[in-house]
């Protein structure tokens, strides 16, 4: 039997009598930090599931009551605290009488600490009721019973790479498709597209870290798959690599041309599907399709005998029940979860695409060989010591889609017809082909899920929703008026930790969160990930799914910020790191309440939304400071920046979240996202899953039972810090509470903070509170000046010194060898000749300086030390005295 609430009057009156103790001494009680170490790992073998005594109570049919709560109670409302401006004041958490509330203000900075005090007692599962989510039943919407046999689905794959290398796109993208200009059918400056999922354009060259729509920084992974090999783990029905590798290299294949088909659309399954207000979405596609070419007397085609001769390949090493029984259709999938502005803007786009294609299509009217006049190294961390050339017809194995592990060549050169093709781009002869091609000629609005009907929509900004906020990654946004870009730029709580065990890592930000135990790499319950991501947590190396291999991305996002251009509506970067300066935010204190999966399929760590805690004043702040104008509410800062693409109200507060206590119509719902889309294989699994990861859960509720400011012994020590993201996998500033500084944060590499808006303490620069001033840093930190001289010349100065130095050393020593050969006594060595050269040198120059220089006082010895017995030198008769003296001798001579 759960025992009954507590009555909720004597809670108050208690309250009520330790806060007028308070008062009357004066003073406010700190409260004690909870231990913010790490979990015994002896804990975590033993951990036992916390029940709730006094958890709510629940019904036959699995609904939950709560015990009713008293009404002659409130919390302070919202504008208690608040000045006009919208500055950060906040207020007591604690329930005070109507009756005798007191107005009195508290800075936001100065806040008891912890939070979400309320539902210490209650479960994981308790709180998953009290949020309104399912987390026992396991009836998700992404159950997949899947292949008895393939207990693992995967995404490896043998196929044709068009990835290319462009000036927008990101710089490490191979460049192994001469032939078609991706970057020429994507909408990168958002003329006809308004969002994208996260991912954004998978073609045309990828993006760059700081791009304004904050897409994920990833290289151009376009391809079309010819054998989709699925799982690699042989434990679950899958293939290893080196039996794909000793597959594909026991193969002879001719080099395959591709035909461009054309553009389409449609597809995806997201939102707009169920006929709400929202713009649909859908996939972006590229369908193109292999030549078929006869030798001699065949019957079947050169690549039909490839499929073939693959399927036996595969077999005879043993290939895996998950690898597919047919090849794919060829098709380049180029964006997903894409929403145009309008039906009009989406026509525009595709006739545009496709107008491409048909220059395409004239250029290669009976298909074209794929490759490259370049130079790439598989797998992309190997460096030069795989470097290779490209040339032209390979086959790839991917292990995900932005990872090519091996290249397979051709058994022969391409003919001279082929080159000359597969060469028209790379040889600058395309002009001609753009300039007859002025029509589309075929029919692009064909194929499953294409757009082929009539139906007409426009997005309506004016539809857009606090709650959106709440945003699937795996689909684009709707946007809010005035806004005419996306972007995935947010404030949130860094919660990523480094491992050894990921292939890119990061700067770990928090150690008091293990989410190792809340990932299933075992595939003991999930069947697959419905996209290329697996745990984003940190993917690891060689994962079975063949999922991309991302770094640790945990985090919690608070508030989306938007594109970072401001010619589409947006705000600057360094605008938003300014505005976070001027925010006095108090320690920022989180504490998990459940896992549970949404609606979308994704899986998520639910942390509790104390609209009361520090967390819930900055979200609420930020809104009035930079959120978008709404419902006659306007934003307000003392700098007066603002964004149109902020996915949050002006007027939206975190008492209007996600919650029991709040109203579940804004956008304040502190979650974490662990996976996309996860099909686990049954309702039993699902279940079993979310019981697990929730008994872990209700081990952190107990260790944290007023939550935990997170931060590393070489992060954020206090803990509680926010930090600026740029998406999800960069995070680029920080910013600590209480005004006590900021500093960059990025790929790994931190800036110390060195600007604070803080005020000085007493003391100067010997005050270790004044330590992130400007000018106490730039003294304690002081640059010896040879140092800024050496950095003064740049790369190319520097190497120019050390080229001379270099250069001048080594004309001494062949000067030294040549002169050591020439005198070089028998037998002596070089060290011997070296030390009598310089002995010599040093003994005829103190000969030279001992002569006498004409007659008279000047005829005294230079070295003359004052003695009169010092040997004298006769001075060297001149040229004049010599001629006198000849002719001297020869009038004796003649006189004789």
């Amino acid at each position: 039997m759960v025992q009954a609430l507590p009555s909720v009057a004597a809670l108050v009156a208690g309250s009520l009598g330790l806060l007028s103790v308070i008062v009357q001494n004066g003073a406010l009680a700190s409260a004690k930090l909870p231990d913010r170490g790490r979990i015994p790992s002896e804990s975590r073998q033993e951990l036992a599931r916390v029940k709730a005594p006094h958890g709510p109570r629940k019904t036959r049919e699995g609904s939950r009551s709560l015990e009713t709560r008293t009404t002659n109670v409130r919390r302070l409302p919202r504008r208690i605290g608040e000045d006009d401006r919208g500055s950060l004041r906040g207020s007591t958490s604690t329930p005070i009488n109507e009756e005798t509330q007191t107005p009195w203000r508290r800075n936001l900075s100065s806040q008891l600490t912890g939070c979400c005090t309320d539902y210490s007692s209650y479960s994981a599962s308790d709180m998953c009721g009290l949020y309104g989510q399912d987390c026992e039943s396991g009836q998700q919407p992404s159950h997949d019973s899947g292949d008895g046999d393939c207990s693992q689905a995967g995404l490896s794959f043998i196929g044709i790479s068009f990835s290319v290398n462009t000036a927008h796109g990101n710089p490490y993208s191979y460049q192994l498709c001469d032939q078609f200009a991706m970057e020429n059918i994507i909408d990168r400056d958002y003329e006809y597209v308004m969002s994208m999922d996260e991912d954004g354009w998978l073609v045309g060259g990828g993006y760059k870290n700081f791009d304004y729509s904050g897409k994920m920084p990833y290289i151009d992974s376009s391809h079309t798959e010819l054998l989709r090999i699925g799982s690699l783990d042989p434990d679950f029905g899958g293939t290893t690599i080196e039996q794909v590798y000793e597959a594909m290299d026991s193969l002879s294949f001719p080099p395959f041309a591709i035909y461009p088909e054309f553009v389409k659309g449609g597809g995806g399954g997201h939102s707009g599907d169920d006929g709400d207000s929202s713009v649909p979405s859908g996939d972006v596609t590229l369908i193109v399709s292999v030549v078929d070419t006869y030798e001699d007397g065949d019957s079947y085609s050169s690549y039909e005998d490839f499929l073939d001769n693959l399927f036996d390949a595969m077999d005879g090493v043993g290939g895996g029940p998950c690898m597919d029984d047919h090849d794919t259709d060829p098709h380049v999938s180029m964006a997903r979860g894409v929403k145009f502005k309008s039906s009009y803007h989406q026509q525009q786009y595709f006739y545009k695409a496709n107008l491409e294609v048909s220059v395409w299509q004239a250029m290669y009217p009976k298909g074209v060989v794929i490759g490259s006049n370049s130079y790439a190294s598989f797998p992309p961390d190997s460096g030069s010591r795989n470097k290779m050339y490209v040339g032209y017809g390979n086959l790839y194995f991917f292990f995900d889609r932005a990872n090519i592990t091996k290249a397979f060549e051709p058994n022969r050169e391409l003919s001279s017809t082929e080159t000359s093709y597969a060469t028209i781009y790379s040889g600058g002869k395309s002009d001609s082909y753009y300039e007859s091609t002025t029509t589309v000629g075929f029919d692009y609005n064909q194929g499953s899920g294409s757009n082929d009907n009539d139906e007409y929509y426009e997005h309506n900004p004016y539809n857009w929703k606090a709650e959106m906020a709440n945003h699937d990654f795996t689909d684009g946004w709707d946007l809010p008026p005035n806004c005419e870009q996306e972007g995935e730029t947010f404030f949130g709580i860094p919660l990523s930790q480094r491992s050894d065990s990921k292939l890119l890592s990061t700067n770990s930000f928090q150690d008091q969160f293990d989410f190792e135990y809340l990932t299933d790499r075992n595939f003991t319950y999930m069947q697959s990930f419905g996209t290329n991501h697996g745990w984003l947590v940190g993917e690891t190396l060689g994962n079975g799914a063949g999922s991309i291999v991302d770094k640790d991305t945990a985090h919690i996002p608070i508030f989306f910020t938007g594109t970072t251009n401001p010619d589409m509506g947006g705000m600057s970067l360094d605008n938003l790191i300014k505005i976070g300066k001027k925010i006095d935010f108090g320690t920022l204190y989180i504490k998990p309440a459940f896992v549970f999966q949404d609606d979308d399929g994704s899986i998520k760590l639910q942390f509790e939304a104390d609209a009361n805690s520090a967390l819930g004043y900055l979200y609420s702040n930020l809104c009035k400071m930079i959120g978008i104008s709404w419902n006659y509410e306007t934003p307000y800062n003392d700098l007066e920046l603002y964004t149109n693409c902020a996915m949050h109200a002006a007027g939206d507060r975190a008492e209007y979240g996600c919650g029991p206590e709040n109203g579940n119509s804004g956008g304040f719902c502190p979650q974490m996202t662990l996976a996309y889309r996860v099909s686990f294989q049954s309702e039993e699994h699902a279940a079993a899953y979310l019981d697990r990861c929730n008994n872990y859960v209700d081990y952190w509720r107990s260790l944290y039972p007023s939550g935990v400011a997170v931060g590393t012994s070489k992060f954020c020590k206090d803990g509680g810090c926010l930090a600026l993201f740029l998406n999800r996998y960069d995070v680029f500033y920080v910013f600590k509470p209480e005004l006590g500084g900021s500093w960059v944060e990025f790929m790994g590499g931190s800036v110390a903070p060195t600007i604070s808006p803080a005020p000085t303490h007493e003391g100067g620069c010997d005050n270790p509170h004044n330590m992130h001033l400007d000018k106490c840093f730039r003294k304690k930190h002081k640059r010896k000046a040879s140092q800024v001289a050496w950095d003064s010349l740049g790369a190319v100065g520097q190497l120019s010194i050390f080229l001379i130095a270099f250069m001048s050393s080594t004309l001494a020593i062949s000067i030294f060898l040549a002169r050591a050969k020439r005198r070089r006594k028998d037998g002596e060595s070089y060290l011997g000749f070296l030390i009598r050269d310089v002995q010599g040198r040093k003994k005829k120059k103190r000969k030279k300086l001992r002569k006498k220089i004409g007659n008279g006082k000047l005829d005294e010895d230079l070295l003359s030390d004052g003695e009169e017995n010092a040997r004298t030198v006769p001075a060297r008769p001149g040229r004049s005295s010599m001629k006198m003296t000849r002719n001297a001798k020869s009038i004796r001579s003649k006189s004789k």
